[in-house]
């Protein structure tokens, strides 16, 4: 009986003491996160691999470029190469023309989208709704369907041949930063608009002095939109400009193929230098971008 007691005694001494649940979640978390952040370094070295590729390409000498293996750390660093790309053509009054467009299209799109996302988020009207879903299906609209109407309308106009068509419309409202502003403006009670107006205040003041200034992120998000997609457009400048000295940059850079052709370091330190701004744009405002998305999805 001793013995049994013993060994019984002697078996609980000797089993080990049950893991916290807490503790193994804890280690399942983080092993889940390791291997989260593991696949997205990973994947962002594959996006990233290219743009580094060209970076480089672009410090080397012709015959760094054509060298096998290749080489990855250009030797000596040739920053000449930025000086004769920016030299050789009319690259700052291409920067000029770029900065001008997407500015002007910036201001026009932050002035028309607050007023009408205000107009379908916070006054009741008839037909708002139907007018809102009109505005909506606009976004599943192809630019190729009125690609050849537009071009005709402006050319009847006269604005076929200078920036009229690219900064203009945006004056007037586009589908997505309506969309976008009408999302922000529904995080605004409304309970300090009908104060306001019990105050006595205008709908217009409502708007400009009260609510407006509360989705200031929404107005930057529309105008950082707005702002890189001049920037990078290709296709407007192409159809709409037809003079070299009104070239943006995005069109002004394929001087770089017919004059550096086989200079492909000289192509990669244009195409740098066309890509840089909206890096360090992003890197300073990506807090905007993303807060952007996402409200403009949250409220129904």
């Amino acid at each position: 009986m001793s013995e049994q007691i013993a060994a019984t005694f002697t078996g609980r001494a000797s089993a080990a003491p049950p893991v916290p649940r807490r503790r193994v979640l804890t280690a399942r978390r983080i092993v889940g996160t390791l291997l989260k952040h593991g696949i997205l370094w990973v994947f962002s070295l594959v996006f990233l691999f290219p743009f580094v590729w060209m970076v480089t390409t672009s410090l080397k000498d012709n015959a760094q470029v054509y060298a096998y293996p290749p080489v990855w750390l250009p030797h000596p660093i040739m920053w000449i190469n930025y000086w004769q790309a920016v030299t050789d053509i009319h690259f700052f009054g291409y920067l000029f023309n770029t900065l001008r467009y997407a500015v002007l299209s910036s201001i026009g799109a932050c002035i028309s989208a607050p007023i009408v996302g205000y107009g379908f988020s916070k006054i009741q009207w008839p037909g708002r709704d139907v007018f809102f879903f009109i505005t909506l299906s606009l976004l599943m609209l192809p630019g190729q369907v009125t690609l050849v109407p537009l071009f005709l309308l402006f050319h009847r106009f006269g604005w076929v041949g200078s920036y009229k068509p690219l900064i203009i419309p945006a004056f007037f409202g586009s589908p997505f930063y309506i969309f976008l502003a009408r999302q922000f403006y529904r995080q605004v009670p409304n309970e300090i608009i009908e104060a306001a107006r019990i105050d006595g205040a205008g709908e217009f003041r409502i708007f400009l002095q009260i609510v407006t200034p509360l989705i200031l992120p929404a107005v930057a998000t529309i105008a950082l939109f707005q702002f890189t997609g001049a920037w990078g457009d290709f296709l407007g400048p192409l159809i709409y400009i037809s003079k070299d000295s009104l070239y943006p940059l995005s069109i002004g850079l394929t001087a770089f193929e017919s004059v550096y052709s086989t200079q492909w370091q000289l192509l990669m330190a244009g195409a740098t230098l066309f890509t840089l701004p909206m890096i360090l744009l992003y890197l300073f405002v990506q807090r905007t971008f993303i807060r952007g998305i996402q409200f403009s999805g949250m409220v129904g």
